[in-house]
């Protein structure tokens, strides 16, 4: 499944066809229910391998290939919009903290959050303790409930930042991811990408090296002719069309 989901956002990454999506899970009870402990219990944790090393190897290659999968989301060019509702643990975290805009279902059903691996023995490794410090600046929360596996609701979520927007029902939630989506799609691709970009970039690095990648990289992509296409259609009090990309 997790070498699926790499591929298909790989090819959504370049089809010019794709300007925004919408992530939702399937059903009405759960986004992910987290870790199926037994079928990683029957999986590579249960390798026969004797010697320490290559045991140790074998976990940290496949540890590295599942972070990849989920981190396909991240490096897609294409905005990624998406919505959790009822059971969201584990995995949930994981995989909705790679996408750009996080939303969620206050009543039908209600979400419930929990990053439960410390509960079957581990260290949350496929992206949570990485990128969750950063979604919400406030670590003293990070590490309650990353230390404690609690559950916590959708008003935490809001209050600390985890999601941006909350919606009654699953329906009502997607009505509104793909209405997200449709307003970014009609910005120019260009813009867009560039803007995705640069935010995880400036993320992850000084203001002053988020400054000089900007300029690098506008120095390269202000030679669109959007921007002429752009200001053309706010003089003329029009809705500007953009190429792909």
């Amino acid at each position: 499944m997790w070498l699926n989901l790499r591929k298909i956002f790989h090819r959504i990454s370049y089809d010019p066809n794709i300007r925004a999506v919408l992530l939702t899970g399937a059903g009405e009870r759960a986004f992910s229910a987290g870790l199926d402990v037994q079928a990683a219990s029957q999986g590579v944790l249960a390798s026969g391998e004797a010697d320490g090393a290559r045991r140790a190897t074998t976990l940290r290659r496949h540890i590295l290939d599942f972070q990849d999968c989920i981190t396909a989301l991240e490096k897609c060019d294409k905005p990624i919009i998406s919505l959790l509702h009822g059971v969201s643990y584990g995995l949930a975290i994981d995989l909705t903290l790679a996408t750009d805009i996080r939303l969620c279902t206050t009543t039908s059903p209600p979400t419930t959050f929990c990053v439960k691996e410390i509960d079957v023995g581990l260290a949350a490794d496929i992206g949570t303790l990485s990128r969750l410090p950063k979604a919400v600046g406030n670590l003293s929360w990070v590490k309650d409930v990353c230390l404690t596996a609690r559950p916590f609701g959708w008003e935490e979520a809001l209050r600390v930042g985890f999601v941006s927007g909350v919606y009654p029902s699953k329906e009502e939630g997607v009505e509104a991811g793909l209405k997200l989506a449709a307003k970014i799609a009609e910005k120019s691709p260009v813009a867009v990408q560039g803007t995705k970009k640069l935010l995880n970039y400036s993320r992850d690095h000084s203001v002053d090296d988020g400054l000089e990648y900007t300029a690098i990289w506008n120095s390269a992509m202000l030679q669109t002719s959007d921007v002429k296409d752009a200001i053309m259609a706010g003089l003329q009090k029009r809705k500007p069309t953009f190429e792909k990309l």
